[in-house]
C-alpha cells in the first residue's frame, strides 16, 4: 500500500513597502522596524510628568483636592502616576512598572507597554518610559498646623475619678487598635487628654470607639468660626466632651435601693472585680455578679465609698469554704459566679500580726486563692468615714467590717518592679507622660499581671533595658503568675523592632 504525504503548504510571502524585505502578508505591507519609523502609538502621551508631594504629611496629591499616603514603588503610588497622563486612554494598557531610581532624586520612573491599532486595522505594541517630577507642596491640613489652626474637631476625655486605672487601660486599646492614627494632636491635661482631629468624621470616630470599650457618655457643641455670605459656606470647630464613669477597678460602691433590685436583688455593698464596656460587679458575701452598661451607669449615677488608696494588708489566719448546700438563695436572684469561691475568713491587720490576737472574722469570695498564711488587700468599712447618701440609708449590722479585693503576692513592690522585664507604650513622649512616676500605674501594672483576662486587650513589649532575673526567691509563691525563665530567654524583638511580649 502507498502512503499518501500531504503537499507542504507554502507560506506566501511578499515584500515590505519601504525597505524591500521578504515579510508575511499584513494589513499595513510592512515590517514590524518600518512600521515602528512610520508610526509612533505613543505621541499623544506625554514622557513627563509632575505629581506633588507635601513633606509634612508625607502624602501625596491625587488630584483635584485628595491627599492619599503611598509608599515608593507601591500599587497605589503606581496608580496615581497613570492618573496623571492624559492620552493613555487612546491605547490599551499592557503592563506598568517602576523603573528603580534613587529615592533622593525627587524623580519616579515608569515603564508602561502598550497596543494600539495602527494602519489597516495592525496592532502595534510599544514600550516606553514616562518620568515623573516630584514637586513639594504644602497641603491644606499642614497649613492650618503651621497657622497655629489646624484643628477641626476636638474631643475631650476626662474622668473626674481619684484613681486612675481605668484611664491607663483606656489607653493601651486606643493603642493596640490604633484608634488615634488620625490625630492631628494630643494634649495632656488635668484629668484627662485631648485628641484634635482635621474634620468631625475622625472626631465621630474616635468617640464611637471609646463609647464601644469603655462606660462613657459624651456631649456634643459646635462654634462658628466664619461664614461666607457668598458661597454659603460654614466653617465650624466641633467639639466632644466624653466623661468616662468614676469608677475604678477594686473600687468599693454603694447602689441605690431602686438599681440593686433591678440588678436581680444584689447586694448593695458590691466590689467592682472588672472594668470592660461594663461596671462588672459583685457581692463578696454571696457572689451574685451583675454587669452594668454606661447607660443605667448615668441613670442611677453613684460614686465609689472606698478606693484603692485606702487598701489595708491582712493576714489569713484560717479560711474554710462554704458548700453550696449551706448557701442561701431566694427567688428572682441574679447571676452567681462560678469563678469565685464563698468562704469564711479569719483576718488580723499584718500590721498588728503578733501584737494583737483578735481574729476579725469576713466573708469573701476569694477562697479559690486564699489560705492560711497568705496576705490579702482589703477595705475596713468600719473604720472609714464614708459620706455617702446611698450609704447612710442602709442597717449597719448587714454591712460588713471588712471586704477583701485580692491576694497580695508580695510585700516588696520595688524587688516587683526590678523583676518586671517588659513595658507598655505610651500615647504622649516621656516628658509629656507623668504615669511612670504614680503608684496608680505601677498597682496598673501589677494587674496586668495577676490577670490574664485584662492581657488579652493589652499590647505588652520586652524591655532590653534591664537584665533578665535569675534569683526568684523574693516572688517565691508558687500561686504568683511567673512568667518561665524560656520565656524570659526568648528573643521577640528582631532588629531592634519592639513586638508584642506575651507573658
Amino acid at each position: 500500500m502507498e502512503l499518501l504525504n500531504e503537499p507542504i503548504q507554502q507560506k506566501s510571502m511578499i515584500l515590505c513597502c519601504i525597505c524591500g524585505i521578504s515579510i508575511e502578508p499584513n494589513p499595513a505591507n510592512m515590517c514590524v522596524a518600518c512600521l515602528r519609523t512610520q508610526v509612533d502609538v505613543t505621541e499623544n502621551i506625554p514622557k513627563q510628568a509632575t505629581i506633588h508631594f507635601c513633606k509634612g504629611c508625607e502624602r501625596y496629591l491625587q488630584p483635584p483636592g485628595e491627599w492619599i499616603h503611598a509608599a515608593l514603588e507601591s500599587r497605589e503610588l503606581l496608580t496615581l502616576c497613570l492618573k496623571k497622563l492624559k492620552g493613555l486612554n487612546r491605547v490599551k494598557l499592557i503592563d506598568a512598572g517602576f523603573v528603580w531610581t534613587e529615592p533622593h532624586s525627587m524623580r519616579l520612573k515608569v515603564k508602561l507597554t502598550v497596543q494600539a491599532e495602527v494602519i489597516g486595522g495592525a496592532v502595534l505594541q510599544q514600550v516606553f518610559i514616562v518620568e515623573y517630577t516630584i514637586n513639594h507642596q504644602m497641603c491644606n491640613d499642614c497649613h492650618r498646623t503651621e497657622a497655629k489652626d489646624y484643628w477641626r474637631a476636638l474631643v475631650q476625655v476626662r474622668q473626674r475619678a481619684t484613681n486612675k486605672k481605668t484611664f491607663y487601660y483606656l489607653e493601651q486599646l486606643i493603642l493596640k487598635y490604633k484608634a488615634h492614627e488620625q490625630t492631628l494632636g494630643i494634649k495632656p491635661i488635668h484629668e484627662g487628654l485631648d485628641f484634635f482631629f482635621a474634620n468631625e468624621a475622625t472626631a465621630r470616630k474616635m468617640v464611637d470607639f471609646l463609647s464601644s470599650v469603655i462606660p462613657c457618655r459624651y456631649d456634643h457643641s459646635k462654634k462658628l468660626i466664619s461664614h461666607d455670605i457668598h458661597s454659603n459656606i460654614y466653617n465650624y470647630k466641633f467639639t466632644y466632651s466624653v466623661e468616662i464613669v468614676p469608677i475604678s477597678r477594686d473600687s468599693i460602691v454603694c447602689l441605690p435601693r431602686k438599681l440593686s433590685h433591678q440588678l436581680g436583688g444584689i447586694n448593695s455593698i458590691c466590689l467592682v472585680y472588672k472594668i470592660t464596656n461594663f461596671i462588672h460587679l459583685i457581692d463578696v458575701s454571696s457572689g451574685q455578679i451583675a454587669e452594668l452598661n454606661a447607660s443605667l451607669y448615668w441613670r442611677h449615677a453613684f460614686n465609689s465609698i472606698c478606693d484603692p488608696k485606702q487598701l489595708i494588708e491582712y493576714t489569713v489566719m484560717d479560711i474554710e469554704q462554704i458548700k453550696f448546700k449551706d448557701r442561701k438563695f431566694f427567688p428572682g436572684q441574679g447571676t452567681i459566679s462560678d469563678k469565685h469561691v464563698i468562704a469564711d475568713v479569719w483576718l488580723v491587720k499584718s500590721c498588728d500580726l503578733g501584737i494583737n490576737d483578735n481574729l476579725i472574722h469576713t466573708r469573701t469570695h476569694l477562697g479559690h486563692v486564699l489560705k492560711p498564711g497568705d496576705t490579702a488587700l482589703g477595705y475596713a468599712l468600719n473604720d472609714s468615714n464614708i459620706n455617702d447618701k446611698n450609704f447612710e440609708i442602709l442597717n449597719k449590722d448587714l454591712v460588713p467590717d471588712i471586704i477583701l479585693t485580692k491576694k497580695n503576692y508580695t510585700n516588696d513592690r520595688a524587688a516587683r518592679r526590678r523583676m518586671r522585664n517588659w513595658k507598655l507604650k505610651h500615647m504622649l513622649s516621656d516628658k509629656d507622660n507623668m504615669t511612670t512616676d504614680n503608684n496608680d500605674y505601677y498597682e496598673f501594672l501589677e494587674d496586668i499581671e495577676e490577670d490574664p483576662e485584662m492581657r488579652q486587650n493589652i499590647n505588652i513589649f520586652k524591655d532590653r533595658m534591664k537584665t533578665i532575673p535569675i534569683d526568684t526567691n523574693e516572688l517565691s509563691d508558687p500561686s504568683y503568675p511567673q512568667i518561665t525563665l524560656e520565656e524570659m530567654l526568648d528573643d521577640l524583638a528582631i532588629n531592634d523592632v519592639e513586638v508584642p511580649y506575651i507573658l
